[in-house]
């Protein structure tokens, strides 16, 4: 199907937004009465650069307040409407959103609204313009989608039909009843389509659709539901993003503009009407990749955790660290001192690393080139919306590219390992990026995204989501901090894996390890809320181990100090199935009355 998006989705000048919409693969564009407004362009020039970038202009909007209006406020409706008419057919735009009526004058008169909308269909029938009306969810007295096509089908004009808009019908509730509706309109009167998903929230719908609309996957409605619905009618127009949202509108326009398409391809799946590779879900975490300009200070942290330095790349300065089914690779080419340590990539262990990719190029996500030697192992990496590096990985499968024949082995692990694996990877996303991350691992990987929660930090709160595949071998942790300037953006975090984190608490810190002080004030917190055996909690308070519990089993976790942008956790998973969420403000103070070592 076509698609399009509203200049207003969209931040930056007009052309700046043509030009977004146009690189992330849009068919068309709703022009915004107030971009054009503000654009040096005239409406010829806007016209001919959208035909230069190969867009089509769908729809120009809004026409505000127009019916069931006295008749002196009519007229002058009209008269203005003859000259946004004009304007359109200038601009090569030949359907016209018309809101319904907020004016403080018009009157609860379906009869009426529909003789006005009667007549400003016959004016714009001499333009060779549509007119598509909509049910504002707050219209003064049509906040419906099926009161504005009563009054569309009384008016029985051809050149007035219905748009039908997801957040208009679906902040409304979120009973399928409701939209049964949809199919008595006839598909070629629904003139246009617009989308728009939102977080479920309580609060005043004028405020939650200016402010807070995201892009369908991204929020808690039904989309797709609704989109079956009209695709069935027969509507054949193109499938639209109209999406208020301050974070978009701070965020660069290229970026959000491709998250916006991903987020209609994958739409367009869920309904069946287009077919992208089908999602290869990671079985594992293959590795995690730290990029350091110094690599003793992280050497020396993976050294008292455990980790033994096993091998090193044959090409590239790249040593391969690891502890039980645990890798991870310590990089000291390209990074920049002034940020230290960073956690730069992750290698995802995957059924068919090539169908993988597919999945991900078809979905926009870019493919990184990867200088290699001609004897390298031919992987592929995708960015993340926040940078980092995904690799498509298979392990020691004799069929597949097998990254670790890069890497010539220089020892042995020792011992029997604390560590076991990775449990769960912390990826902190630049203050714009929470809600495209999302979505990216949701549909980029399948992976399964969880509630999000709110943890309190010292200067805010974060926003924290996981994905997840079912059985939990790869676990992903998205958070975001409470603002642009927030210095939380720079800390990743690994969390290990591990039977027994008592003993290896102790093992890291007779290694000269140095684990996070926790505050006393938590543990007497932890005494009032639990009871634990004889010394069970003297010893949590030693270590600086913390507890939770849910009602799938019991979380004891620590962490290390951090180095660069990056710090370790270990955990001692029996059961329980969050991140220790409940403790995470805790975490975060400590953190922050620290000084991170580079």
């Amino acid at each position: 199907m076509r698609t399009s998006i509203a200049t207003v989705s969209l931040s930056g000048s007009l052309t700046e937004k043509l030009t977004a919409a146009s690189r992330a693969g849009f068919d068309g564009v709703e022009i915004f009465e107030n971009d054009l407004l503000a654009s040096p362009l005239t409406p010829e020039e806007i016209r001919g650069r959208c035909a230069d970038l190969g867009l089509t202009i769908d729809l120009y909007q809004p026409m505000r307040d127009i019916e069931a209006v006295p008749a002196d406020e009519f007229g002058r409706n009209l008269r203005r409407a003859r000259h946004k008419f004009e304007l359109m057919r200038r601009l090569g735009a030949d359907t016209v959103l018309v809101c319904s009526s907020v004016h403080p004058l018009a009157v609860d008169d379906d009869a009426l609204a529909a003789y006005h909308l009667r007549q400003l269909a016959d004016l714009a029938q001499d333009f060779g313009i549509r007119v598509a009306y909509e049910a504002l969810a707050w219209g003064r007295h049509v906040s419906t989608y099926d009161h504005a096509w009563r009054i569309v089908e009384a008016a029985d004009h051809p050149a007035l039909g219905t748009c039908l808009d997801s957040f208009h019908i679906l902040s409304r509730g979120s009973d399928p009843k409701d939209l049964e509706g949809i199919a008595d309109i006839p598909g070629e009167k629904i003139f246009f389509l617009q989308l728009a998903d939102a977080p479920l929230l309580a609060m005043d719908v004028l405020q939650w659709s200016r402010h807070y609309r995201c892009f369908p996957g991204q929020g808690g409605f039904d989309v797709a539901d609704l989109v079956r619905r009209v695709l069935h009618t027969g509507y054949d127009g193109p499938l639209s993003l109209e999406v208020f949202n301050d974070v978009f509108r701070q965020a660069e326009a290229g970026p959000t503009a491709v998250d916006a398409h991903r987020s209609l391809l994958v739409l367009q799946d869920a309904v069946g009407v287009a077919t992208p590779p089908a999602p290869v879900v990671p079985t594992g975490v293959a590795f995690a990749e730290l990029v350091t300009p110094d690599a003793e200070p992280i050497t020396a942290l993976l050294g008292a955790l455990g980790f033994t330095r096993t091998a090193r790349h044959r090409s590239k300065p790249v040593d391969l660290w690891q502890q039980g089914a645990a890798r991870v690779l310590v990089n000291t080419a390209g990074a920049a001192r002034r940020d230290g340590t960073g956690l730069a990539a992750i290698g995802l262990e995957s059924p068919d690393p090539a169908a993988a990719a597919r999945r991900a190029e078809a979905l926009l996500a870019p493919v990184l080139p990867r200088r290699r030697a001609l004897e390298d192992a031919a992987l592929d990496a995708v960015e993340a919306p926040d940078g980092t590096e995904l690799f498509f990985c298979a392990t020691d499968r004799p069929e597949l590219p097998n990254w670790r024949t890069d890497f010539t082995d220089i020892g042995h692990e020792s011992g029997t390992p604390g560590v076991t694996g990775i449990d769960h990877l912390a990826l902190v996303q630049p203050w714009h990026h929470f809600d495209e991350a999302t979505l990216f691992h949701r549909s980029v990987l399948g992976l399964h995204a969880q509630e999000s929660v709110d943890v309190a930090d010292p200067y805010g709160l974060m926003r924290s989501r996981a994905v997840t595949n079912a059985d939990g071998s790869v676990r992903i942790a998205l958070s975001v901090g409470a603002a642009p300037t927030d210095d939380t953006v720079h800390a990743q975090h690994i969390a290990l894996a591990t039977d027994d984190v008592v003993a290896a608490a102790r093992r890291f810190r007779e290694a000269g390890g140095r684990l996070l002080p926790i505050p006393v004030n938590y543990y007497d917190d932890l005494a009032a809320r639990y009871e634990f055996a004889d010394g069970e909690l003297e010893t949590y308070r030693e270590l600086g181990i913390l507890y939770d519990r849910d009602a799938h089993g019991e979380f004891r976790h620590c962490y290390t100090v951090t180095v660069g942008r990056v710090f370790f956790e270990l955990v001692q998973r029996d059961g329980y199935r969050g991140y220790g969420a409940q403790n995470a403000p805790v975490r975060l103070s400590a953190q922050h009355a620290g000084r991170p070592v580079r």
